[in-house]
């Protein structure tokens, strides 16, 4: 499985961005797909998770409310949408795939490369 992230950008704080996942490869029925952040100079984050089938969904508390994951059923892509984006949401932003609905990063066997997002205030 590979994965791409995309839709990065520089914006200010209050606006919106989308993030695109794409994956290639053959996956099995069941996965997860986890988004992560990481600042400069900080650890991998978790920031959400969403279950192949849909039924589960989770966020990081700093985003909950704010950010939301989508799937595209025809294409297969995964969305993360951001919302009201804050200078302190600045970080490359992955996506991961995997079989675990967990938020460590280790639980998660596919990456893709990094988007950048910087929100300025």
């Amino acid at each position: 499985v590979q994965l791409q992230a995309s839709g990065g950008g520089l914006v200010q704080a209050g606006d919106s961005l989308r993030l695109s996942c794409t994956r290639s490869g053959r996956s099995t029925a069941w996965y997860i797909v986890g988004w992560f952040r990481q600042a400069p100079g900080k650890e991998r984050e978790f920031v959400a998770a969403k279950s192949s089938n849909g039924n589960s969904i989770m966020y990081t508390d700093s985003v909950n409310g704010r950010f939301a994951v989508s799937r595209d059923n025809v294409n297969g892509a995964e969305y993360l949408q951001m919302n009201s984006l804050k200078p302190e949401d600045t970080a490359v932003y992955y996506c991961a795939m995997g079989s675990l609905f967990t938020r460590a990063p280790n639980g998660y066997n596919y990456w893709g490369q990094g988007t950048q997002v910087t929100v300025s205030s």
